[in-house]
């Protein structure tokens, strides 16, 4: 994933950078990155965040940078911000998004002009450096930037500085938000719009699908309309997003508890407690707590203050030795419980195996397991929501693979889909069954969406029935 964040200001510009850039330490892993533009020119500082919170690598350069304008990021791959110097003078850009015709896009322009790419370890293509060389392939920065947005399959969303200010560019079809905040003396720029709220900006504007806009220190001004088809990640809700965050207008922790208590109704089970995988399976368990009037509860705790975050190693074997190490069980709360766990998603299956595993271990005499989200048949295409290079990560997939013997069509994973469907039920049979769950529980994704309350068509919902 990762997330970025900008200032526009009269004053110097760091301090609001920073901490703008460190809210969003929630949506990235591996980079943390800024650029500022000042009487000295361009700055930039890039860090390696795997096993040091952003905060700590980049206090010494908070100290030694200075600029009215200023871009940064947080970001779970390449690095980033980049300084770039083109026709169009000199830049730096950050992105947030997934191109998928990545390579492509990189041959069409090897054959219309002798550019070259640098590349990253293991040979890709930092894609943040793509999207320069497809603004440098047009005129102006205005067109260059819609030319990006447009060639790109997948998803986009672009901060660019130069001396004149800072472009900030929503994705065409919106599917992570852009949003500016405002103060006295300037403007900010944010993925999250919690992110500048304890610096002091007010709300001033949400972009829409394939808007772009200029920020200076007196003024935000409309350079490209937004479009009108808006299909945004219903993921920010459900995992992504931080509670305090919200999309759309819509917050994050409200849709939690909205969610579960959705999926309160549907259900027939009466454990003892109710609890939530923590963090962002603890709102879900709040909403259906409430819903249910069965008690909620916290029966383990995550030991969070020296632990990196569980997906942070990219070894599966290392992210789930620390999953595991990371939760403390409150043997009062558990022994001879029975207990309904609902955590965010099932992707993979591994973590939720073991977290059950423990649970038994500590005395739980059953463990209800109900996703906060329906079943995940297809790899995410637009966000980075899953590095997997097979789709048969998923375990989902996989059980489908088992039960149609091989033989998986779009067709037949639709009715995969169908939670009116007996392959749906079956297929949630066997995943309760290899992942040794009381009983299992998804929830509708008719539910989840109403939980938002968008409109159904302005949501994106390819991860869990294949429809864009």
């Amino acid at each position: 994933m990762g997330g970025f964040f900008g200032v526009a200001s009269q004053q110097d510009c760091v301090f609001d950078l920073f901490f703008g850039i460190d809210y969003h330490s929630h949506l990235g892993t591996r980079r943390g990155g800024m650029a500022v533009y000042g009487e000295e020119g361009f700055n930039r500082s890039i860090h390696n965040i795997e096993n040091a919170p952003f905060r700590t690598k980049f206090d010494k350069d908070v100290n030694e940078m200075h600029g009215t304008y200023g871009i940064g990021c947080i970001s779970d791959y390449e690095p980033q911000p980049l300084i770039i110097r083109s026709h169009h003078g000199t830049y730096a850009i950050t992105t947030v998004g997934k191109i998928n015709n990545a390579e492509e896009l990189i041959q069409r322009l090897f054959d219309v002009e002798n550019t070259h790419f640098l590349e990253m370890s293991g040979g890709e293509v930092n894609a943040t450096e793509l999207v320069a060389a497809l603004i440098n392939r047009r005129e102006n920065l205005i067109e260059g930037i819609n030319f990006a947005l447009n060639s790109i399959n997948g998803s986009l969303s672009i901060l660019l500085m130069n001396k004149a200010g800072i472009y900030a560019a929503r994705d065409k079809y919106g599917r992570t938000p852009v949003v500016i905040g405002k103060k006295e003396d300037g403007f900010c720029v944010s993925f999250e719009n919690f992110a500048y709220k304890n610096l002091g900006y007010t709300d001033y504007k949400e972009l829409g699908p394939g808007e772009v806009v200029v920020l200076t220190q007196k003024n935000c001004v409309t350079l490209v309309n937004p479009g009108k088809e808006l299909k945004i990640c219903t993921f920010l809700w459900v995992y992504y997003g931080y509670p305090a965050s919200s999309y759309e207008g819509i917050s994050v922790e409200q849709m939690r508890y909205n969610c579960g208590a959705k999926m309160a109704q549907r259900d027939n089970v009466r454990p003892d407690t109710v609890a939530g995988v923590p963090d962002s399976g603890t709102a879900h368990a709040v909403g259906y707590a409430n819903e249910s009037g069965i008690p909620f509860s916290r029966p383990f705790i995550k030991y969070t203050p020296t632990w990196p975050r569980s997906f942070m190693p990219t070894i599966q074997s290392k992210r789930n030795l620390i999953a595991r190490m990371k939760l403390l069980a409150v043997d009062d709360l558990i022994k001879d419980k029975s207990l309904l766990l609902i955590d965010d998603s099932i992707v993979r299956g591994t973590q939720l195996r073991e977290t059950t595993e423990f649970l038994y271990q500590s005395g739980a005499k059953e463990v209800h397991i109900r996703p906060a989200c329906p079943p995940l048949l297809y790899g995410c295409k637009y966000l980075n929501f899953s590095r997997s290079t097979s789709e048969l990560d998923l375990i989902t997939r996989r059980v489908v693979e088992r039960l149609e013997n091989g033989k998986v069509t779009d067709e037949v994973l639709q009715e995969y889909a169908d939670p009116e469907s007996e392959k749906y039920d079956r297929m949630v049979e066997e995943i309760r069954k290899e992942l040794n769950f009381t009983s299992l529980r998804f929830n509708r994704l008719d539910d989840m969406l109403d939980s938002t309350g968008m409109e159904h068509c302005k949501l994106c919902t390819y991860c869990w029935n294949g429809k864009e």
